[in-house]
């Protein structure tokens, strides 16, 4: 019996193809089950010991950093090859604060080159070292930095705005007053390199609004994007129900 229990969560048929046909060479070291979905791979990962994942970050039902939170929170000694062809800041950031001390994890783009992919996973799985991007690297150091890194009311206050919120139902909903919802967001335009001043236009003679361009810089950085946008919406009304029905 293969000593070693590999589970693939990849949603993407081409990209698990990919997958399977890579870890073909290892399959006298280790019996492999595939998961379309973060949910699933919880499920599979948790019946081994040790298990071996490669997990993609974008999944249905729970994303990569979902799923390798609530993995980690029962069997820390997972260790987990995050493959993605995403180099977000908002996901180096959230795993940023999950990772249990000690634990070997990797993280490599799906723009790689083949070797390199396979490099990545055998060093974390079969190695227990620990492989990230060069690319990768470069966020971390950003997202480490006190000067640039956001603090999570801070990403809070980013979501907000990005989700159309008003003053007054940031306010609401985050157990604010006006003006701490204010201090707030001057806080994020620092971190982002916001200035009113910059912004000025002699011709118009008006600024830009920093709103929008807090989130044009946070896209374009990768603090949000689409896919996580999509499930903060799905928070913010259920919590729009609850708010309306008086037990917001």
């Amino acid at each position: 019996m293969a000593p070693y229990a590999l589970v693939i969560a990849e949603d993407n048929p081409k990209d698990f193809e990919f997958l399977k046909q890579m870890v073909e060479a290892w399959e006298q070291d280790c019996t492999t089950e595939h998961a379309d979905n973060g949910a699933l791979a919880l499920e599979l990962a948790l019946k081994h010991d040790e298990p071996l994942v490669i997990s993609d970050i974008q999944m249905p039902q729970m994303n990569g950093v979902e799923f390798a939170r609530a993995l980690w929170e029962q069997k820390p000694q997972a260790r987990i090859v995050f493959w993605s062809q995403f180099k977000d800041e908002m996901y180096v950031r959230a795993l940023s604060k999950i990772v249990p001390p000690e634990t070997v994890y990797g993280y490599v783009l799906k723009s790689s080159a083949r070797e390199k992919i396979s490099t990545a996973m055998a060093t974390v799985l079969f190695e227990d070292q620990c492989w990230i991007d060069p690319e990768v690297r470069k966020v971390q150091g950003r997202t480490g930095h006190s000067q640039t890194a956001l603090s999570d009311i801070e990403y809070e206050a980013l979501v907000d705005i990005s989700l159309g919120l008003t003053d007054n139902l940031i306010a609401q909903r985050r157990y604010l007053s006006r003006r701490g919802v204010q201090s707030r967001l001057n806080s994020l335009y620092g971190k982002l390199s916001l200035d009113q001043e910059q912004f000025q236009s002699d011709k118009v003679g008006d600024a830009f609004n920093l709103r929008n361009r807090a989130v044009a810089v946070a896209l374009r950085r990768g603090l949000i994007n689409a896919f996580e946008l999509e499930h903060e919406d799905d928070d913010l009304q259920e919590w729009l129900k609850r708010y309306k029905s008086g037990r917001g």
